[in-house]
């Protein structure tokens, strides 16, 4: 069956990865993203989803000319900072964009969905929410995020919306090879944490997603699948 799926920090890395592989398997895909990109397969609308009355006017809008099936908020900032550092301008910044634009878009598609008796959330999380340096408020709002999906899972059980969470480790992205550039310090010591050796590929974070968001995944809702190689897991034996 088509279904129409919204996806938040649609225009590159994992959120482009769905959004392609939504659009292969015949879904209708609608993405919000700061910039505009010429290979979004569906309705791209550009808009900062960090200013929530730009946010609130967007999602008015798709709601007014969609039946919207399901959302991943999958939009996100760093803000990367060392303990002695964190400021509480970044802390609230980070919150905010990690936070604000997930609660704005459930609440928009809640009644449509609601009204037909399906939908489905998926929330993207972080490894970071086990511990990482330099991940203060990043961390903080990804675990919050974790929080969002038990909470709406428990609230939304008998409507027939499932709310689930997909925690990627270390992807192969341009945000992280920005700041991870091959043989750097950064990339040996995210290798270091990954049993599998290797870093992630979008479209592998995107086949998690895309699952939770098929009708397969039905009588899953409340989840936090970690797609990481088994970095949550340990280290490797050898």
């Amino acid at each position: 069956m088509t279904r129409t799926f919204l996806i938040t920090g649609a225009s590159k890395g994992i959120g482009l990865a769905l959004s392609h592989r939504l659009a292969r398997d015949g879904h209708q895909v609608l993405g919000f993203a700061r910039n505009a990109t010429p290979d979004f397969p569906g309705t791209l609308v550009p808009v900062d989803l960090a200013n929530a009355d730009a946010t609130q006017a967007a999602l008015h809008d798709l709601a007014g000319r969609f039946a919207i099936d399901g959302v991943v908020n999958n939009v996100g900032l760093v803000g990367a900072q060392p303990l002695g550092s964190v400021t509480l301008p970044m802390l609230d910044e980070v919150m905010q964009v990690n936070l604000h634009p997930a609660v704005q878009a459930v609440q928009a598609l809640l009644p449509g969905m609601m009204e037909r008796r399906w939908g489905r959330v998926v929330n993207v999380t972080s490894l970071t929410v086990l511990g990482a340096v330099q991940r203060t408020s990043y961390a903080a709002a990804k675990a919050a995020l974790v929080s969002f999906t038990r909470s709406w899972a428990l609230e939304l059980a008998t409507t027939g919306i499932t709310v689930n969470a997909v925690s990627p480790g270390p992807t192969e992205t341009e945000l992280f090879r920005a700041n991870n550039a091959p043989a750097s310090e950064g990339e040996r010591r995210y290798l270091s944490a990954v049993p599998m050796g290797r870093f992630g590929q979008p479209d592998e974070i995107a086949a998690a997603m895309a699952f939770l968001l098929s009708e397969s995944a039905g009588f899953i809702t409340g989840q936090t699948l970690h797609v990481d190689g088994g970095a949550s897991v340990g280290k490797a034996a050898f």
